[in-house]
């Protein structure tokens, strides 16, 4: 396509100016905004290129169209009835909510197949502006609705995103604070066979814990990429920080491995956030054996435990800053707020999950812990018509 072309010919900062010029070439497009998302999911926020024109104004989210298209992720034909419409078109990379494109358009050039062309368009957008920002501050300054703490700016550095997605999940992240928090620590690979996945719990603000959570997941990375499997990779995160701190300081985190031809989960939990699945309506606890944070000890063995899930079965882990106190300064008074807040949730979207039960968190009776991480996670499985294995093994069981 012509205009994809002319996104991947474009300097990085001018993406935005190309994709005017390709629009109003070929659909006589009479102005093209970018809306994106800003760190703490609260606005959408104009690109404004090196030449700053006048635009569209930020919007707060889920306010008008643009809010309408970003939440449901559908393209919205605003007008038509005039001598112009305003398509709004959801800007999305593998189930990452960039933001939103904005084109304004002769009316008569309004069609079911042009607002599927701009729909493209959009998306060949998102996965340029990801490439584009690496050669580029234009479009993380954009995203930001208040000034980064340099803790934030290390966690947003080396965090994957807050989404991902594939043909038998879909997974979503929010946390809280995103502009001044430096503990959480997500990663997620996706290969042909499996889907992988790391939580680990805050270890409060500033630039002490971000290095911490910084040196452990890079660690975790390291190890995964060498083709260690998950005891692997979490003993040589817990020796790289041991030899770091020598036990002052560790990570309670869990490492889980998704197959997902058969749904079957290997768990390495080591101190671990808390999961709970929603099945048939009914919103429980998994409890894990619980081993040591990775870090307090020299030289730590790590073993795996055998999960499985189903189809139709959503996972949500929260990771919070441990080293706060909850209202009773332990674990169970944390799960009495959690459980209820994950189980008003179900019948809630995937991707506005996780803020959801960090809303209803922040309303429940007594002091949570100021740095929360929700991840939800839908799996949905093979189709029907492919042969699923059962677990394997006297210790699998199904959660």
């Amino acid at each position: 396509m012509t205009t994809e072309r002319a996104l991947r010919g474009a300097p990085p900062h001018r993406l935005l100016d190309s994709l005017r010029v390709s629009l109003a070439r070929h659909i006589a497009a009479l102005s093209v905004d970018l809306l994106l998302v800003d760190y703490g999911l609260t606005s959408l926020r104009p690109v404004e290129p090196v030449q700053a024109r006048a635009g569209v104004q930020h919007v707060p989210m889920g306010s008008g169209p643009a809010g309408r298209a970003f939440a449901t992720q559908q393209p919205y034909l605003s007008g038509g009835d005039g001598p112009t419409a305003t398509a709004f078109l959801p800007v999305t990379v593998r189930g990452e909510r960039c933001g939103v494109l904005v084109v304004v358009l002769p009316s008569d050039r309004v069609a079911p197949r042009s607002i599927e062309d701009l729909a493209q368009v959009a998306e060949s957008l998102g996965h340029a502006l990801r490439v584009a920002e690496r050669h580029t501050d234009l479009y993380r300054r954009t995203r930001r609705a208040h000034p980064l703490s340099v803790a934030a700016e290390m966690q947003w550095g080396v965090l994957p995103g807050r989404s991902c997605a594939g043909a038998e999940f879909d997974l979503h992240a929010y946390w809280e604070p995103s502009y001044t928090s430096g503990g959480h620590v997500l990663d997620w690979c996706v290969t042909e066979e499996e889907l992988t996945l790391v939580v680990g719990n805050g270890t409060g603000p500033g630039t002490r814990s971000a290095l911490l959570s910084n040196l452990a997941l890079n660690a975790i990375r390291n190890a995964r990429r060498a083709g260690l499997d998950l005891v692997g990779q979490a003993s040589l995160t817990d020796q790289a920080l041991y030899g770091q701190h020598r036990g002052e300081r560790s990570l309670s985190a869990l490492l889980l491995s998704f197959a997902r031809a058969t749904g079957e989960v290997r768990v390495v939990d080591a101190g671990s956030p808390t999961v709970w699945r929603l099945r048939g309506g009914v919103t429980e606890r998994i409890e894990l054996e619980r081993q040591l944070p990775l870090g307090m000890f020299e030289d730590t063995v790590y073993a795996t435990q055998r999960l499985s899930v189903l189809p139709g079965d959503r996972l949500v882990f929260v990771a919070c800053d441990r080293g706060e106190t909850t209202p009773d300064g332990d674990d169970e008074s944390l799960d009495r707020s959690v459980g209820p807040a994950v189980d008003r949730t179900g019948h809630v979207a995937g991707r506005d999950t996780p803020q959801a039960v960090v809303r209803a968190l922040r309303e429940a009776p007594g002091t949570m812990p100021d740095d929360i991480l929700v991840l939800c996670l839908d799996w949905h499985g093979r189709d029907p018509g492919t042969e699923r294995r059962e677990p394997a093994g006297e210790d699998a069981r199904t959660v």
